[in-house]
This record gives C-alpha cells, structure tokens and sequence, in this order.
C-alpha cells in the first residue's frame, strides 16, 4: 500500500509545474498530499472491516473528479466498456431489447434481422441461462454484458415459453448496430425523425432518413420534423454533422478553454438536404448537450422554429482521456465551454424555445436542469450577442390545442407537441410565396 501511495505523490509530483507556484503554496501542496496518503493508511489498517485498496483508490479518484462539476468522471474498465458501446452504437450480440423480470431476462422484442430474430427468439420469452449459467442473482446489466462477446462467437441460451418446457438455442454473435435515429412520414406530407442519442451511427443515420423520407413522399413534403426530447447528448462531431445537414453556411458552434488546443470553431458546408424546406425541432427540459448544439445552431440561423420546452442547459465539453498501459480505463474531464452561433453560452441558461408548449405532467412532478445540479459550473456571461437570433422572448402557445389538431384518446396520451408541430407545418404550406420568402434563413 505505501508503494502505491508513494507512487500517486511521485506522479503528482511530477504534474505539478513548479515555475508555477510559489514555494508556500508548493510546501501546502505537500502536506495535503501527505495529509491523503496517511488518510488512506488508517482507513486501511484501522476500519471495522477489511477494505479493497483498488476500491478505495477509486474511490479518491472519482471524488477528485466529482468535487469539479456533475459531468466529470472515471471510468474502470467495466464501465469504460459500456460507454464505448453507447458512443460507437454497434457490438457485438444477439440482437433483443430485454428488461428484468422474476429475478430472469425477459424479451421484450428480438431487433428485426438479428442472430436472436433468426434464430426464433419471441416477444415473451424468459432467458434463464446462459451457457448453462443460471442468471438468477444476476442484474440486468450483467447478464447483458454476458450475452455480448465477440463476432462469430456461439452463444447458448436457455428459453422458458409459455406452458412449453424449457429449450436451449444456440445462436452465433454478429454485429449489432444500435439504432439512434428513426423515421417516418405523419399525415401524408411531414417528415418526421427522432434522434435518441448522439452516437458514432447519428449523423449518417439522419442523413440516410433524409433521403428515404424525400424519395418515399416524392418530394411532396411540408416540412419536416426534428424531434430532439429526452436526447442526452453524446458525440460533438455528432451534433456538427447533424446540423450541418440542414444548414447551407455559417457557423455550427464554437468551444473555448483554457488551452488554445481547446479553442474550436466549426462551420456548415455547402448543401442543405432539405433544400430550405421548413423545419420544426422539439425541445424539452431533457434535451441536452449535443441536442443543445443542434438546436441552437438551427434557432440562431433562423433555419428552424424550435417547440417545446425550454433545454436542459449543459453548455460545457468533456474529453475523453484514456488511462492505463491497456488504454481501457479512462477520465472524462470538462475542458471547454461551447457557444452557439451568436455567442451565447447555453451552460445553466439552456435554448429557449421559439414557441413555448408543454406536454402535460403529473402533479407535483418537478423538472430538474443543469442548474439544479449540485457543483454544476456557473454561466459567468453577462452580456450575450443575440444578433442571430429571431426573437429574444419566446412565443408562448396556449396548452390547450386546437381540437382541430388534436383528437382525444383516453388510452394514449396524446403528444401536443408534435400534434401541433404537424399542423403549424402545414400551415407554413399554404403561405404566399412572398412571405415564406421572407421567413427563409438564408437569403
């Protein structure tokens, strides 16, 4: 144990600059220093019971990265694992969204042409082993993680159906691809795509929505629908990518650190998919991050109206620095702030919506941003640029929705938000050529 700590202080060292600091603030250093390694020694011979040195070494280490803000963070190797997963959006398994039931996986449904599709795994069924292990005892995120492994590997999976008598399925792993985007066509003329998260397969998978939804309407659309609710974020490149799809020029979004490898611009290319066709994106109070850029850089160019609710307010960049000789652990450190178009920091503030409108919430349910996390890095902006943007207030749309536009069903509760989107599209449709010249973005 003293080796280890003795090795934490000499790397330490190491980092700390010394033209940097005063010899007082370098001899405070020190002691703090020392003041941890001794911590660290009493809680491991003195505590009532025995404690694991690498747990408690963690331990140290995420509350380092905690005491910063909420979205700074280590990953061991187990975790590093399932974020790769998340970001790059393929893998390799059976293909099934599962959920926990009865101490057992159940299925929830087999993705279409999957190993799991192919090989008759149904809605229903009951996964009770694999490999001949029993998953009883297990959570649901270890038996995932037991039921992914390597392209080409067989897997053997016990099945309980119904009154039928347990059976086992051999089924060879393949690439799986984990779908962030779908699509579809409301009401004859809409196009409609929703973004889930902001992984490696997002930005392709929006474009590839684009062109099937323009070559299944024929060209006939309205517009076209950009649902970004309860998106978390993910991959910068992403986000630049995606919008960088509707727009023709100018720039996405904007990062600044403190180091000058930290301080980014990035811009639109030529081409816009949607040649100009008007845009709605739907916001709420969990749309976030990558989501933020999206919708910030498509209000401040005025190429789409954004509906909804105000977002999540997580206006700040986390790099990704890999640890260790295997690189399979690693830290998420915030190193720079982004800013939309017209300079405005989001962190804390969020993008407020063009048209205010909120789906209905339970009673006492209480919405939760980036402010009202505990450390959360403050907006010191005091002055913002709001010279690209099409209002400074938003409009506000009355709750109640034009029966009209939206049909009572007690059994399914009716999406406002998109509900009206739809409509106020169609609305745009049937404008004078002047004045949906005038509402265009880019002239």
């Amino acid at each position: 144990m003293r080796k280890i700590l003795a090795s934490i202080t000499i790397a330490l060292m190491i980092a700390v600059p010394v033209q940097a600091e005063t010899q007082s603030s370098q001899d405070e250093f020190y002691e703090q220093l020392d003041l941890l390694m001794r911590i660290f020694d009493r809680v491991r011979t003195d505590y009532v019971d025995e404690v694991d040195d690498k747990e408690i070494i963690e331990a140290a280490i995420q509350g380092m990265l905690r005491s910063l803000d909420p979205h700074s963070t280590y990953m061991n190797p187990d975790v590093y694992q399932q974020v790769r997963v998340q970001m790059e959006g393929e893998y390799g398994g059976l293909g099934i969204e599962v959920q926990m039931e009865k101490g057992v996986v159940k299925v929830v449904s087999p993705i279409d042409d999957t190993p799991a599709d192919k090989a008759g795994v149904m809605g229903g069924d009951y996964i009770t082993h694999i490999d001949g292990e029993a998953i009883s005892g297990k959570t649901l995120t270890e038996a995932v993680k037991q039921m992914r492994g390597p392209i080409g590997a067989p897997i053997i999976v016990t099945i309980v159906r119904g009154e039928e008598k347990p059976f086992d399925l051999e089924i060879i792993r393949e690439k799986i691809l984990v779908h962030s985007v779908r699509h579809r066509i409301e009401e004859d003329t809409i196009g409609y795509v929703r973004v889930t998260t902001f992984n490696m397969q997002a930005g392709k998978g929006v474009e590839e929505a684009i062109k099937d939804i323009l070559k299944t309407s024929g060209g006939h659309l309205d517009g076209l629908i950009l649902d970004l609710r309860n998106n978390p974020g993910g991959l910068l490149d992403e986000a630049i990518r995606i919008s960088d799809t509707f727009l023709d020029r100018g720039e996405i979004v904007s990062t600044r650190g403190r180091k000058r490898q930290n301080n980014n611009r990035w811009h639109a290319t030529p081409g816009d998919l949607l040649d100009g066709l008007p845009m709605i994106v739907l916001t709420n109070a969990y749309s976030a991050s990558a989501s933020e850029i999206v919708a910030g850089a498509l209000k401040d160019h005025r190429r789409a109206i954004i509906l909804g609710d105000k977002t999540f307010g997580k206006g700040t960049v986390q790099s990704e620095i890999q640890l260790g000789r295997k690189g399979n652990q690693a830290i998420r450190l915030t190193t720079a702030r982004y800013y939309t178009p017209s300079g405005q920091s989001i962190q804390e503030r969020g993008v407020e919506p063009d048209i205010e409108l909120l789906n209905p919430r339970p009673e006492g349910f209480r919405v939760r941003r980036e402010a009202d996390l505990n450390g959360h890095i403050e907006n010191t902006q005091k002055n913002i640029d709001r010279s690209g943007e099409d209002q400074d207030t938003p409009e506000t749309a009355d709750a109640e929705t034009p029966e009209d536009a939206v049909q009572e069903n007690k059994e399914q509760p009716v999406d406002i938000q998109l509900q009206y989107a739809i409509k106020l599209l169609k609305n745009m449709s049937t404008l004078p050529t002047e004045q949906m010249a005038a509402l265009s973005p880019q002239q």
